[in-house]
């Protein structure tokens, strides 16, 4: 692992402006689907992904990338509109193996607003994109 080990504990926040794009009322393709025009739960597990993958860059070695394996217990509790920041802070708990452990919190400014565990793995990214290619072509599982 490229840039020493991680250190349990570690935490790391980023902000996000929840923008159109980031609503639920937009997020389905079939526009006769009616969502409500807040924050949807799939923005909030991005950001939550993004914020543990951002964590990890220091630590990676040319060629690889960090992706996300499980995001589990994850609950979004409250509704945020369009136009509003939302912080996302990631505790690196420890490392299981391969996968890397996070704990996960949203808030706006109003308080929480969701929470998850989530797992990445380190990968060589070429041979995460071989296994891509092999599987559109009816090959391997990975």
């Amino acid at each position: 692992m490229a840039g020493g080990q991680l250190k349990d504990g570690t935490t790391l926040t980023s902000h996000f402006k929840v923008l159109e794009s980031d609503l639920a009322s937009v997020v389905s393709p079939d526009p006769t689907d009616v969502h409500a025009r807040v924050l949807a739960t799939p923005r909030v597990i991005a950001f939550m992904e993004m914020v543990s993958a951002r964590m990890l860059v220091p630590h990676l070695a040319p060629g690889q990338l960090s992706v996300g394996v499980k995001v589990d217990d994850m609950t979004h509790s409250a509704a945020t509109q369009v136009g509003k920041e939302v912080s996302v802070t990631a505790t690196f708990l420890r490392k299981e193996g391969k996968k890397f452990l996070f704990d996960v919190v949203a808030a706006d400014g109003a308080g929480e607003i969701g929470k998850a565990r989530h797992e990445r793995a380190i990968v060589d990214e070429e041979r995460l994109m071989s296994g891509a290619r092999k599987r559109a072509a009816g090959g391997s599982k990975i």
